[in-house]
């Protein structure tokens, strides 16, 4: 087996349970609910397996779905993520993105930062959009999707640096 194969299915477990252990049963001033297991999504390598990682994003939204009894939002919030990942590393990263250069294991830039906001952004919006399925309450999913992304992006940034290989 590939080392990254390895890191990818530990990283996908590990997240996945720091999830439904700690994080689904946050639920801040019931406007924040933090998601940080679209981190799986977002560090995918760049020149990984393009089915694979829609594959693992629909396995992923549909154990979340399981254990959040969420009726199949979470595995389609995933799935959107996953569809538009490449245009989100064209917009975010430019010609680095077709060399293939990027890491996003690395310090954080302006780069990587909108890459992250603009994924949870998307992620998000589409889960509370589904939740909510009402127009009447497009105020509500708004400020929902706002101060979640915040919550988000801020646990995401701590677990990249906290997983962030050494460099020596």
């Amino acid at each position: 087996m590939n080392s990254a194969l390895l890191v990818n299915i530990f990283r996908f477990i590990l997240l996945l349970a720091v999830q439904i252990i700690i994080f689904n049963n946050m639920n801040i001033l019931g406007y924040i609910s933090p998601f940080p297991y679209i981190l799986f999504i977002i560090l995918y390598p760049v020149n990984g397996n393009k089915s694979g990682l829609v594959i693992a994003s629909f396995i992923l939204g549909l154990i979340m779905d399981m254990f959040s009894n969420s009726g199949g939002i979470h595995a389609t919030a995933c799935l959107v993520l996953a569809y538009f990942r490449p245009s989100i590393f064209k917009f975010a990263f430019g010609l680095s993105y077709e060399y293939q250069t990027v890491k996003l294991n690395d310090v954080l830039t302006p780069e990587r930062f909108s890459f992250i906001l603009l994924s949870v952004v998307i992620h998000h919006f589409t889960l509370f959009i589904l939740e909510a399925f009402q127009f009447s309450l497009i105020l509500d999913i708004l400020i929902r999707s706002l101060l979640s992304t915040i919550f988000t992006i801020i646990i995401c940034i701590i677990i990249i640096y906290l997983i962030k290989p050494n460099k020596r």
